[in-house]
């Protein structure tokens, strides 16, 4: 009911809209991380009041008359620690937070109502009571929730309250024969009631209380939009780099298509070996998860050594090192990411030959030089990508692994860029020079990083 009376001021728990179940959830998990501080504050304030009634000094006549007030003490900090303890086990039922705010209210009423008791004066003696400011403490602790509602129950409660204390002072009072000044003075030196500066206290509690909502309403809305951004910047990384994500998000004007730039950068290519013609005769659930598993072996590996996933091309990986996130080594990381992803496919061939699989052969190629990364699209679908003569080169090199009849190939134009980058190959590699690769022109010298 709460959350249907107040749907635009962040009452209940059903007030997001339309936003995705995710998104609900992110806000609420944010919300019980506010409740266990507000528990926090409360206990606080109970155990500061417990102290201050210990200390306080009680006039002899009144011992008996006061023992209401540690009663209702005990009640409030048995009552915060239940809080707390829920908290921590994520309740926060609307009802129950509801209870919350008027018992902290009832209780810090029921305090400075008991003073003039305590000391023995008439009702309006507790009017005077700076007491009264807590109350904008427990106001303030409902902002903590991001919930405008909360903060307006807790204003409203406060005022009422006050508003029933005046009454009761007044009431009191002409009883007394104590009477109602418009004089300050005589207000502030006995305990005569200025109906002027009771009300300006209401007045101040109502305005500060709906200054905070507005305020509240306002963040909450920011709140809303940062855990939206937040999931759709996760989401962004499921589907491309991290570091093209980062870009996406991060980019100060809108990435629009065209928008390019040269970088020295790396190309990788990785492609199953006799793919195609399995995949025609394979159940389409066991083929998926099939290149589900060798792509999660891939791309762990390209990831590890700094590299960044362009495109997945059926069973073939195109990523590229220094191109969405430029590095002075992009060469050397692209063949020692080769080396590791040999060992990779090695494991993974003969853990499909345990498990009576069909082994599969993976292909490598790599080409380094300069090339132009950027955004293409029709400016409503847009893709990151690279163009130029390594792109295309590292995928003739990897096609040329076959007719070579090896598992990896580079040139050496790319290996002593790599080596002057500081790679050092494990192993003695071959060199080819005056290879013929199909498509490339002029014959190329290549290197046989994996045999």
């Amino acid at each position: 009911m709460l959350g249907r009376i107040f749907p635009k001021i962040g009452w209940g728990r059903h007030n997001d809209g339309d936003l995705p179940p995710r998104v609900v959830a992110a806000i609420r998990g944010h919300q019980l991380q506010s409740e266990i501080l507000i528990a926090w504050a409360q206990l606080l304030v109970g155990a500061t009041w417990a102290g201050l009634y210990a200390l306080a000094p009680k006039t002899a006549g009144a011992t008996s008359m006061i023992e209401p007030v540690p009663f209702a003490l005990c009640l409030y900090l048995a009552f915060s620690i239940l809080r707390l303890i829920l908290a921590y086990r994520g309740f926060a039922a609307t009802w129950f937070l509801t209870l919350s705010v008027l018992v902290d209210m009832t209780i810090l009423m029921a305090l400075i109502w008991s003073f003039h008791i305590q000391y023995e004066q008439p009702a309006a003696f507790y009017l005077k009571a700076p007491t009264l400011l807590y109350v904008f403490i427990f106001i303030a602790l409902r902002a903590l929730r991001f919930s405008a509602g909360f903060v307006l129950l807790a204003g409203a409660a406060a005022a009422t309250g006050w508003l029933l204390m005046l009454y009761y002072a007044l009431a009191t009072s002409t009883a007394q024969n104590m009477g109602v000044t418009r004089d300050y003075v005589a207000y502030m030196t006995s305990n005569q009631i200025l109906i002027g500066a009771e009300f300006d206290k209401v007045i101040a509690i109502l305005l500060s209380t709906a200054i905070l909502a507005i305020a509240l309403w306002r963040a909450r809305r920011l709140l809303v939009q940062s855990v939206v951004e937040s999931h759709a910047h996760q989401d962004l990384g499921r589907f491309f780099a991290p570091e093209i994500a980062h870009q996406i998000v991060s980019a100060e004007q809108r990435v629009e298509a065209g928008q390019g730039e040269i970088r020295q950068a790396a190309v990788l290519f990785c492609d199953i070996r006799g793919f195609t013609p399995m995949a025609m005769g394979m159940d389409p659930g066991d083929l998926m998860a099939l290149l589900a598993d060798y792509q999660s072996r891939m791309v762990g590996v390209i990831q590890a050594h700094g590299g960044s996933i362009d495109k997945f091309m059926g069973d073939g990986i195109m990523a590229t090192f220094g191109a969405a996130l430029p590095t002075e080594t992009y060469a050397a990381d692209a063949l020692r990411c080769i080396e590791a992803l040999g060992a990779a496919a090695a494991d993974w061939y003969e853990l499909r030959k345990r498990n009576g699989d069909a082994a599969l052969a993976i292909g490598f190629a790599v080409s380094a030089g300069p090339l132009i990364f950027g955004a293409v699209g029709d400016g409503e679908r847009l893709e990151f990508t690279v163009i130029g003569e390594p792109v295309n080169l590292a995928a003739k090199l990897e096609t040329a692994n076959k007719a070579e009849a090896v598992t990896a190939l580079t040139t050496a134009e790319t290996l002593a860029l790599a080596v002057a980058q500081g790679y050092a190959p494990q192993t003695p590699l071959q060199q080819r020079p005056a290879r013929t690769v199909a498509g490339a022109g002029a014959p190329l010298d290549l290197v046989v990083l994996l045999a």
